[in-house]
């Protein structure tokens, strides 16, 4: 009921992710393989719990640059530091368990390097080495958590035993030491830099509603969730801002009161009716516009058919000729023309059924006073117009025979009523016709002076006999019309 675009609309289904315990490298190739600068971070439901962008990312370098032990730290795991490096192992221990490691790189004297290493625990130390015993051996006998040996290098046999002995893994990384150090600064996890007080967007909420939350924040892209919080897709600030206009083909109507909420904002491309022009309809093209005085819009959709050389499928043909039969009474109403006879007899050898016998089943069955609550009956075939600054509504519904009208009068009364007050109508109009008699009766919500001229029986307050009159478009809105137009 609302063309409107929601957030879901105009989000990007296609969405890179990323989750607690990710690294930093990890996460930096999916943004640059999809030229992304933020990204959604999601838990193993898919529920977003925050976001991340490459300028909170760059904090993992460059945190605390100032300060030598919190540069030195690298939040990860063996198995990840390995994974970055594409190295290997050649003794792990606890590979999998989150540490918070202090960096050291043996680049320096065996006598200094000890010196230097004595001032950290050594339970969070990971030692960047080449193929350097001096420095591998009294990092091993410290007891290092981890040793990362550049260059393609391997422990000799007697220190990897060594290793083994005091509980130092070992990593061999086949890049040289300024590369191996920094793909170990890329392997820390991301968690600290998640901004986990990040804006979602709710998949059915209203782009336009959207539009100003994006224009206040400064995220750079905006998670949109279902109602659970699991993601449905990523709108940037631009998807938001300036969403794509929905294009519509206007049928059975052709003004903008008539349409579904949104078409003002849509891009109307089309119309297909059979109703007068009013309103204020709009383009800033030309369109196709096919507007012609036949009984039915079906006839004028069965006719597309025929012209394109389609066939439709009996139960489409069936569609087609139940929306004629409706809105002609079955040929019998004043609208009817020699296309809806023609097209409803092309239709007849398409839908398999007897339209004759279907017709009397299809008034019978589709009562709304029978089916619908009052509300709901005053709604299902509802037309606003306005008239000389006049604003009301018309709805109608077909019966076989008024005995339920007149058991339901008063409910349909107050229904209409209300109908008129909530959307601020001048009144509201009820047509009820007797599609055997081919006569109706007209029910409103408030009449004025402008009825004493209507000419026809009234029967109670609101009430008048309408012998003859089934057509709302060619027969009763001239009639208010001219009403309206002789009371000033």
């Amino acid at each position: 009921m609302d063309v409107r675009p929601e957030a879901e609309d105009v989000c990007r289904r296609d969405v890179v992710t990323c989750s607690f315990g990710d690294t930093f490298h990890e996460t930096y190739e999916r943004m640059k393989r999809h030229d992304l600068r933020a990204i959604p971070v999601v838990d193993a439901g898919r529920k977003v719990v925050g976001v991340v962008s490459v300028l909170q990312l760059m904090d993992l370098f460059f945190h605390d640059a100032s300060d030598p032990m919190k540069s030195r730290i690298v939040a990860s795991s063996l198995e990840k530091i390995r994974d970055v490096l594409g190295g290997s192992f050649q003794h792990a221990i606890d590979p999998e368990q989150r540490d918070e490691l202090l960096v050291m790189v043996g680049a320096m004297s065996s006598e200094g390097f000890t010196e230097r290493m004595r001032q950290y625990p050594r339970e969070r130390l990971i030692v960047v080495c080449g193929d350097r015993p001096t420095i591998q051996l009294p990092a091993i006998e410290h007891g290092v958590r981890a040793m990362v040996v550049t260059g393609g290098f391997s422990l000799s046999s007697g220190l990897v035993e060594l290793a083994k002995a005091r509980g130092v893994s070992v990593i061999l990384s086949p890049f040289d030491t300024v590369n191996t150090t920094l793909r170990l600064k890329a392997s820390q996890f991301i968690d600290s830099v998640v901004d986990t007080d990040c804006i979602t967007v709710s998949a059915k909420s209203a782009a336009i509603d959207a539009r100003a939350t994006a224009e206040r924040s400064q995220q750079p892209v905006f998670p949109v969730v279902a109602d659970d919080g699991t993601l449905v897709g990523l709108a940037f600030k631009t998807d938001l801002i300036n969403p794509p206009k929905p294009k519509l083909v206007l049928v059975d109507h052709n003004e903008l009161s008539q349409a579904v909420n949104g078409a003002d904002e849509a891009e109307i491309v089309e119309v297909l009716d059979h109703h007068r022009l009013g309103g204020d309809l709009k383009s800033t093209q030309p369109i196709r516009f096919v507007n012609e005085p036949v009984g039915s819009t079906c006839t004028l959709v069965a006719r597309q058919f025929r012209a394109a050389g389609l066939v439709p499928s009996p139960g489409i043909a069936l569609c087609m000729a139940s929306g004629i039969i409706a809105d002609t009474l079955h040929l019998r109403s004043p609208t009817t023309t020699d296309v809806d006879r023609d097209v409803l007899a092309w239709l007849s050898g398409l839908c398999g059924v007897d339209l004759a016998v279907y017709a009397r089943e299809f008034f019978e069955i589709g009562s709304a006073l029978r089916s619908a609550a009052p509300a709901d009956a005053i709604r299902e075939d509802c037309k606003e117009f306005t008239e000389r600054g006049v604003r009301f509504s018309i709805s109608q519904i077909e019966e076989t025979g008024f005995d339920l009208f007149w058991e339901r009068k008063q409910e349909l009364r107050g229904a209409l009523e209300a109908y008129a007050e909530k959307n601020r109508y001048d009144f509201s109009a009820l047509l009820v016709t007797d599609v055997v008699s081919n006569g109706s009766l007209l029910l409103l919500s408030k009449e004025s002076d402008a009825w004493e001229e209507i000419n026809y029986p009234r029967l109670d307050r609101g009430l008048y006999q309408l012998d003859t009159i089934v057509s709302r478009k060619k027969q009763l809105l001239p009639l208010i019309t001219q009403l309206i137009q002789s009371a000033g």
